[in-house]
C-alpha cells in the first residue's frame, strides 16, 4: 500500500512523520538536529530516498545536509554561498543601501528528473543551483501586481510574494499567496488577477493546489501583516473549487476559538493519494492532516516547536 511521508522543519530541529495510505496512523521521528533553526526540508520527486535540508543556528551559521537513505544518516554538503562578482547594495527597509550578503537558505527544491540537482532561495534574495545547467536569465512576471506599501503601487519588481502553487497539469496556471491578495496567472504568469473573492482576508502566508484537481486551492487566512494571528481567532483553512475568487471554510476538527496561530509560507503541503490529502504545521507546534481534501482534520501531533516548513512525499 502507498504511503505518506511528511518531511517537518522546527524552530528546534526536524521531524519525520510516516503513514501508510489509509493516512489514520503516524510514526513520529525526531528531533533530528536538536536545537537548530531547520528552515525547509524537501525530497527529490526522482528519487525519495534523497533529502536535503536548510538548518541554521546563531553559533554555526548556515549548513545544508543531504540524506540518501530517508532521513536515516546525513551529511552536509555544498555549502559555499558566495555571490558572483561585485554583488552592489539594495534598499534596506529604512531607506539607506545595504550591500547584497549571504544569511541562508529558506527554500530548497530537488529538480523533477535528476536528483543531483537542487535549487536553492536564499537571503538575501538569491538563487543558487548545485548544478551548471538552466535558469542563466530572468525576468520579472509581475504585471496585474498591485502592492500599496510600495511608492508605485504597480511597480515592475518589489512586490512581496510570500507563495506559488500550481497544479503540474496544467503549469501554465500559477497562483499566489501575496503580502495582500490572492491572485491568479493563466499565461505563466505574464499577466495576473486578483482571486481573494470572498475570504476573510486576503493577507496570508501558504497557497497549495490539490494534486488531482488543478481549479481546487487551499489557502489559510490570517487577520494582517502586523496581526499575525487567525481572523475572530478561528483556525479555518480555505478552499475554492473554482480556481479562486468563492471560497469555503473548511472548520471541521480545526480549533474555531481563542486560536491565535500562525502558518508559515512552506508549512502546507498535499499528497498525490486518491483522495487527496493536505497538511499544514502552526507556530503552536500542531500539524494537522486531512485524508479527504480538506473536509476534515486531525491534529496528527501536537507541542512540536513552532513549525517552519511541512513537505509531503508520497511513497509507492
Amino acid at each position: 500500500m502507498s504511503g505518506v511521508r511528511l518531511l517537518v522543519g522546527t524552530r528546534k530541529g526536524a521531524f519525520i512523520l510516516r503513514s501508510d495510505g489509509t493516512r489514520d496512523d503516524w510514526d513520529v521521528q525526531g528531533p533530528l538536529f536538536a536545537g537548530w533553526e531547520m528552515y525547509h526540508l524537501n525530497g527529490s520527486p526522482a528519487d525519495p530516498d534523497r533529502l536535503y535540508d536548510s538548518q541554521s543556528t546563531g553559533w554555526h551559521g548556515q549548513v545544508v545536509q543531504r540524506s540518501d537513505d530517508g532521513g536515516k544518516t546525513w551529511e552536509p554538503v555544498g555549502n559555499e554561498f558566495t555571490y558572483e562578482g561585485v554583488p552592489g547594495t539594495h534598499q534596506w527597509y529604512d531607506g539607506t543601501q545595504h550591500p547584497w550578503e549571504f544569511a541562508r537558505v529558506w527554500h530548497l527544491e530537488p529538480s523533477l528528473t535528476d536528483p543531483d540537482t537542487v535549487f536553492a532561495g536564499v537571503e538575501d534574495a538569491a538563487l543558487f543551483r548545485s548544478t551548471d545547467g538552466g535558469g542563466e536569465t530572468w525576468r520579472p512576471i509581475n504585471r496585474g501586481l498591485r502592492s500599496r506599501e510600495l511608492p508605485d503601487e504597480e511597480r515592475e519588481v518589489g512586490h512581496c510574494v510570500h507563495r506559488l502553487a500550481m497544479n503540474p497539469s496544467r503549469p501554465d496556471t500559477l497562483f499566489m499567496q501575496k503580502h495582500w491578495h490572492v491572485m491568479r496567472s493563466d499565461d505563466g504568469g505574464e499577466s495576473w488577477d486578483k482571486v481573494s473573492g470572498n475570504l476573510p482576508s486576503d493577507f496570508g502566508f501558504p497557497i497549495a493546489v490539490h494534486a488531482h484537481e488543478p481549479d481546487t486551492v487551499y489557502v489559510v487566512p490570517i487577520e494582517s501583516d502586523s496581526e499575525h494571528v487567525p481572523p475572530e481567532g478561528k483556525l479555518r483553512v480555505y478552499r475554492s473549487r473554482t480556481g479562486g475568487n468563492e471560497w469555503e471554510a473548511l472548520t471541521n476538527g480545526l480549533p474555531q476559538e481563542h486560536c491565535y496561530v500562525n502558518v508559515l509560507r512552506d508549512a502546507m503541503s498535499v499528497d498525490s493519494l486518491d483522495p487527496g490529502g493536505v497538511y499544514f504545521g502552526t507556530t503552536g507546534g500542531q500539524v494537522y492532516a486531512s485524508s479527504d481534501g480538506g473536509d476534515g482534520w486531525t491534529a496528527i501531533v501536537h507541542d512540536l516547536p513552532a513549525v517552519l516548513s511541512i513537505e509531503a512525499q508520497t511513497l509507492a
